[in-house]
């Protein structure tokens, strides 16, 4: 497998002390290596998959016995849907270091190869009391998932039922447990009920992290239409000077501090309630 380019200021010191410490055991030049392309790992993850993908196997070929290689390759894999692939290197990872923290993201790719029972008797087992609290919200939301997977989608809204849905303070997890919450009640019809989830989720939704804003429009019956798009059916829609009386020039003044302080949204992949990603960004 051929080297991939990696940009001169990536040195491999952005990763964290912990793994960091893990490559110590590798030659010192291969540590460098490694921890470069696991960097570039990191940064890829979340906008180029393929990508990410791409450099995770570099580092595995270089530290197959690196716990930390090991584990980013199985995100990497993850991220690119080998759910199969993914599963094996947790699997090792886990074996390495005894730890049960991949273990929500583990009972997921259950879910991705089809075996949603699976991750259901994965919720059940002792590693979940092992868990710290972010990683049995996760393993709630993978089970809930599972439900669903399955047909129960009453019992994916008790699934998610817990303290932590409950509390009023704001964690890293709590905008995803109430967009799972608020998906889980509109699947079973309860839609006033999910209409309000929606607006909690997006109350604790600082990061643009679900499309609960999207949910909440359509729910309200509001329409995004694309100017830009020459298929869209934009008759009948005023422009700026007939909707507000004013010139686009001072509709645009006007409007400044309100499109400031609005809310942006990344879309995520509702059909999978228990996306890891966020989980592994806790540790």
């Amino acid at each position: 497998m051929k080297r991939l380019p990696i940009p001169e200021d990536v040195t491999g010191q952005e990763l964290d002390k912990d793994v960091r410490q893990e490559l110590m055991s590798l030659p010192k030049t291969l540590a460098e290596d490694v921890a470069r392309n696991l960097v570039m790992v990191a940064k890829l993850l979340d906008e180029d998959a393929e990508q990410a993908y791409g450099y995770a196997r570099v580092a595995l070929r270089l530290a197959s016995r690196v716990a930390a290689v090991r584990e980013a390759a199985g995100f990497a894999a993850y991220g690119v849907g080998k759910y199969a692939e993914a599963l094996a290197e947790f699997r090792a990872a886990r074996r390495m270091t005894g730890s049960s923290h991949l273990w929500p993201v583990m009972a997921d790719c259950e879910r991705g190869l089809g075996r949603p029972e699976k991750a259901l008797a994965m919720a059940g087992e002792p590693e979940v009391q092992k868990l710290d609290k972010a990683g049995q919200v996760e393993m709630r939301l993978v089970a809930a998932g599972a439900r669903r997977d399955m047909g129960q989608a009453e019992a994916a809204v008790v699934t998610l039922q817990s303290p932590e849905l409950a509390s009023n303070s704001v964690q890293p997890w709590t905008a995803r447990l109430r967009y799972a919450y608020a998906d889980a009640l509109l699947a079973v019809g309860r839609e006033e009920e999910a209409r309000e989830w929606f607006a909690r989720a997006l109350e604790a939704d600082q990061s643009g992290m679900t499309d609960a804003s999207d949910r909440l429009a359509q729910l309200d019956g509001v329409e995004f239409l694309d100017a830009l798009d020459p298929e869209a059916d934009l008759e009948g829609v005023p422009g700026p000077e007939k909707a507000s009386g004013e010139r686009p020039a001072e509709a645009a003044e006007a409007g400044g501090e309100d499109r400031e302080s609005g809310y942006g949204s990344r879309g995520r992949d509702s059909d999978r309630s228990g996306d890891h990603r966020g989980a592994e960004e806790e540790r």
